[in-house]
């Protein structure tokens, strides 16, 4: 799957900077983030990742109704572990897979939708660099790391840069 490989190499662009914060950085709330966490935020990551393989195995996807783990967002060595395990999980067949989501306010409005792995991958990917840009701001605030200058952009939007001569915020 042609998603596989930029998901491995994202996947340890948080791994890299998951290594260099302390717990104390990765649990500290962000007023810039709506007083959120990186960890926060990486947990949301991973959870999303553990979803898709769990529905894998049933063949139905459910990221709303997915599992918690609060050790996740407080652990970074948790964090990195299971940033590993989805990493060496990544290169599964393809196959069909139906998302069920909820998109109304009412008590029970389940939607199914046809999808598959590779679908689902894509959208991960998509997700996952939309949180390392969230998170990228976070580091920001509350640390002197200096992220490279693609961590938390989309590749679009890299490939756009080195073609543009727009300034790279207007990318």
């Amino acid at each position: 799957m042609p998603s596989t490989h930029l998901l491995t190499a994202i996947i340890h662009q948080l791994q890299q900077l998951l290594s260099t914060l302390t717990n104390q950085q990765y649990q500290e709330r962000i007023p810039v983030l709506s007083n959120a966490t990186i960890g926060q935020h990486t947990r949301h990551i991973i959870e999303f990742f553990i979803e898709l393989n769990r529905g894998y195995e049933s063949g139905r996807v459910n990221y709303d109704a997915r599992k918690r783990d609060p050790e996740i967002e407080t652990n970074t060595g948790c964090a990195l572990r299971k940033l590993q395990i989805i990493k060496e999980g990544l290169n599964k067949k393809n196959k069909p897979l139906f998302l069920d989501c909820d998109f109304g306010q009412e008590d029970v409005l389940l939607h199914t939708i046809p999808t598959s792995l590779e679908r689902e991958l894509v959208y991960n990917l998509e997700h996952t660099i939309h949180h390392m840009a969230i998170i990228r701001i976070g580091v920001s605030a509350i640390s002197t790391i200096l992220l490279p200058d693609y961590f938390g952009v989309a590749t679009a939007t890299l490939k756009f840069r080195k073609t543009s001569s727009l300034h790279p915020a207007q990318a």
